[in-house]
């Protein structure tokens, strides 16, 4: 005879009690690892949660009012931002690891970092719990740039809807990006991280790119040829994709090269036949890859990401980036190289206490 369950279940088995009531505990949270060993993803408030309500009362209202609004809502969870997908990305990675290396501390480590007052924190708090999200660590600067503190965090990347905080991040050798949010919708996958990178002035330095703006194509595809087995230089974002690639490595060490979580994606204007191999002989000096290369040859970006639907795409320059957003994808402005040098002055604009 089966065994009585609970109160209120007679005749359930122990073990199917058991599960119950295990779901109505508190979820005991995971230890967050130690920055010096995690993978660090500095995200600012703006880029997380969609805060153009708030932004539009500091802008017309000023500080006091906007402060006040924010103590008068705190218990109201923002509406998810362009880096939300991502983020929540990053965590189903990490709850995949730490089922393989229980001790490790080779995880996604997710840092809040935003110039925004300590008024507004628990707004942020609440929001972070709202959606069960996994971030510890917050940087809380009241209105000072929150720059200094990438380093101190051990920042693998920046991501902020501030072009110019990105700016001196990508200045200070901190691989960082300015996010956007899509034009439109698109699903993406809640188990698998997707990143697509753009190839020169983002993995690869600008020296390509400087040879097209100065002596236009048929000069470029010529040095490509002549140079295809020396490798390019470093872009901004190439310790990131590294990053990115030791985390893959630990899935394949257990045989599970084809569930890995994470999957990474080259799309480059570059064409493949003229010069598709000088970027993908420098990946290999580098003892790096990407699992796709997608050489466009000219070709818009856009329909190939919407087939793709990264968690980000970076790319240096803005063209590119709108045609991502136009077809549904997130897409990651990095302002570095040749391309930015004739770009039009930023606007000024007040400072916003979450202008990040």
């Amino acid at each position: 005879m089966e065994p009585p369950g609970p109160a209120g279940a007679p005749g359930r088995p122990w073990d199917e009690a058991k599960a119950f009531y295990d779901n109505l505990a508190p979820k005991k949270k995971p230890k967050s690892p130690k920055p010096e060993n995690a993978i660090t993803i500095a995200v600012s408030s703006r880029a997380l949660f969609r805060m153009e309500e708030e932004q539009k009362i500091y802008t017309e209202q000023g500080v006091e009012a906007y402060v006040k609004y924010q103590l008068d809502h705190e218990n109201e969870p923002f509406l998810p931002g362009a880096a939300f997908p991502f983020v929540k990305a990053l965590e189903a990675v990490n709850a995949q690891l730490r089922e393989l290396y229980p001790d490790s501390e080779e995880l996604f480590d997710i840092v809040l970092m935003t110039n925004n007052h300590a008024q507004v924190g628990v707004r942020l708090i609440n929001s972070i719990n709202h959606y069960d999200l996994f971030i510890e660590r917050f940087c809380m600067t009241g209105g000072n740039s929150p720059i200094g503190y990438l380093k101190a965090y051990h920042t693998n990347l920046y991501l902020s809807s501030d072009a110019e905080k990105v700016s001196g991040a990508i200045e200070e050798g901190i691989a960082a990006a300015t996010i956007f949010s899509p034009s439109r919708d698109l699903e993406v996958s809640e188990k698998q991280l997707r990143v697509a990178f753009d190839g020169d002035a983002v993995l690869f330095s600008d020296e390509s790119e400087q040879i097209v703006k100065a002596h236009g194509l048929d000069m470029f595809f010529e040095h490509e040829k002549a140079h295809e087995n020396k490798p390019l230089a470093q872009g901004p974002l190439k310790g990131f994709l590294e990053a990115l690639g030791k985390l893959q490595k630990k899935f394949y060490s257990k045989g599970l090269r084809l569930e890995c979580p994470i999957r990474t994606y080259l799309v480059t204007a570059r064409s493949a036949a003229s010069s598709g191999a000088r970027a993908l002989k420098t990946l290999r000096s580098w003892g790096l890859e990407t699992d796709e290369a997608l050489f466009l040859a000219g070709a818009p970006k856009g329909p190939l990401l919407r087939k793709i639907r990264p968690h980000i795409f970076f790319d240096d320059q803005m063209f590119h980036v709108e045609g991502a957003q136009e077809m549904g994808a997130v897409a990651a402005h990095v302002p570095y190289g040749v391309a930015q040098k004739h770009k039009r002055p930023a606007r000024e604009e007040r400072q916003s206490p979450n202008s990040k």
